[in-house]
C-alpha cells in the first residue's frame, strides 16, 4: 500500500481533529471584517481560491486570491493568510518578504519550525496531516475543513461524508476514462481545480478544470465517448443533458464536495497504479518547490 492511500483513509481523523482544535486556533486567524489576501502554490493556491470564495460567501469580509508568484501584497491588506504545506516554497517565502510592512502575516503549515513560520506573526500547524508522499491529499483537504469551521460553517456532513467516500465504489466509466473535466461552482470550483491537479500529478492523465457554468462556452467541445465529466456538485438539467449527448460520462457529485474530493484521491491512486507509476513520487515533482537564488 502507498504512503498516499495510507493518507487518504486517515483523512476522517484529520478532519475530527482539526474541527476539536479550531478554539486553540481560531485568533490567529483572519477576523470578520479584515481585508484579507490569501497565497499558496498548486495544492495550496486551490484551497486558498475555495477559502477565499466562502470567506466572503460569510460576510466575513473582502478576501483577495493570488498564486504566491503573483501576490500584489503592497497593497493595504489587514491580514495575509499563506497555506503551505512544507513551509519552503520558495515563491510563498517571498510573497511574505514583499509584503507591506504592518500587514499581519498567517501561515497554515504542517511543519512549524519552517522557513515560512519563521516569518510570520501567527502559525497554525497541522503537523497530525502533513505526509510523506509528494501528492498532497490529507493536508489540503484538513486546512480547508478548519477553515470552514472558523467561519462558523457546520462541517457535520463533510465529516460524515468522509467516510461514506472512502467506501464509494468508483464507477468503470471512470477507471476506463480517457480524459477528464472537473467542474464547481462558487467555493467548489477550487475544489474542481485540486481534483484535476490531483489525477494529473498521481497519473499524468489528461485533466481540466472549469466553472460549471464556463463548461459550455467552448471546453464542452473536447467531451465524448470514452471521456468523463465530474461535477464535484449538482449542475443545471440543462448542462447534464448537454454532456450526456456528447456521449461522454457524467458523475454529479452527491457528497459534500470536499469528500467527492477524496473519492478523486482515490481515483488518482488507482489510476496511477494501473499506469505502473509510483503515487508517491510523480515523475518530475517534488515535495516543495525551492528556486535558486536569481
Amino acid at each position: 500500500m502507498s504512503y498516499t492511500t495510507d493518507e487518504i483513509t486517515s483523512q476522517p481523523e484529520c478532519w475530527e481533529r482539526a474541527v476539536a482544535e479550531l478554539p486553540a486556533h481560531a485568533a490567529a486567524l483572519p477576523r470578520p471584517g479584515e481585508h484579507v489576501a490569501v497565497i499558496g502554490c498548486g495544492t495550496s493556491w486551490f484551497m486558498a481560491q475555495s477559502y477565499a470564495q466562502l470567506r466572503e460567501d460569510a460576510g466575513h469580509g473582502l478576501t483577495d486570491v493570488y498564486p504566491a508568484s503573483e501576490a500584489k501584497l503592497a497593497r493595504p491588506y489587514d491580514r495575509v493568510l499563506a497555506m503551505t504545506r512544507s513551509g519552503t516554497t520558495t515563491e510563498v517565502l517571498t510573497a511574505i518578504e514583499r509584503t507591506r510592512p504592518g500587514t499581519r502575516v498567517t501561515v497554515i503549515t504542517a511543519v512549524g519550525d519552517s522557513p515560512v513560520a519563521e516569518l510570520a506573526d501567527d502559525v497554525v500547524c497541522l503537523p497530525y496531516a502533513d505526509e510523506r508522499s509528494v501528492v498532497q491529499t490529507r493536508f489540503p483537504t484538513t486546512q480547508l475543513l478548519l477553515l470552514r469551521a472558523h467561519l462558523g460553517q457546520d462541517t457535520d456532513r463533510a465529516r460524515k461524508d468522509v467516510v461514506t467516500a472512502l467506501d464509494v465504489p468508483i464507477e468503470d466509466e471512470l477507471l476506463n476514462a480517457e480524459q477528464f473535466s472537473f467542474l464547481g461552482e462558487g467555493w467548489h470550483i477550487g475544489v474542481a481545480n485540486e481534483a484535476a491537479l490531483k489525477v494529473r500529478e498521481a497519473a499524468a492523465w489528461w485533466t481540466e478544470s472549469y466553472s460549471a457554468m464556463e463548461y459550455r462556452h467552448g471546453p464542452i467541445a473536447v467531451a465524448g465517448p470514452g471521456r468523463a465529466v465530474w461535477s464535484m456538485a449538482g449542475v443545471a438539467d440543462s448542462l447534464a443533458g448537454q454532456i450526456r449527448a456528447t456521449g461522454g460520462y457524467l458523475r454529479q457529485g452527491r457528497l459534500d464536495p470536499l469528500a467527492e474530493l477524496v473519492v478523486v484521491q482515490r481515483l488518482a491512486v488507482r489510476l496511477a497504479t494501473a499506469a505502473g507509476r509510483d503515487p508517491d513520487r510523480p515523475a518530475h515533482l517534488t515535495r516543495s518547490v525551492v528556486l535558486e537564488a536569481g
